[in-house]
């Protein structure tokens, strides 16, 4: 997958802003067709421009993998595990 350069950021938002500006003219002018492409194209934009965002949120999340207890193991080998008294 093509992922954007950090740096390129600001063209991204630059790109979006215009597809922004250009749906409203689009729309001012009643080009319909007009209006689909540039509104498919605003969505792509709009997903380049979060890819960074997810990916560093990806990146400074810890993930706890845990460390199964006894109890979690023993019942594994198909033999009941024993009940703990109350």
């Amino acid at each position: 997958m093509l992922r954007p350069e950090p740096d390129q950021r600001g063209r991204l938002v630059e790109i979006r802003d215009n597809f922004l500006a250009r749906i409203i003219e689009a729309e001012r002018e009643g080009w319909l067709g007009e209006l689909e492409g540039l509104e498919v194209s605003l969505a792509g934009a709009q997903d380049r421009l979060a890819q960074p965002d997810a990916q560093q949120v990806r990146r400074n999340t810890v993930v706890e993998p845990g460390i199964p207890t006894f109890h979690d193991i023993a019942g594994r080998n198909g033999t009941p595990s024993p009940q703990q008294p109350e």
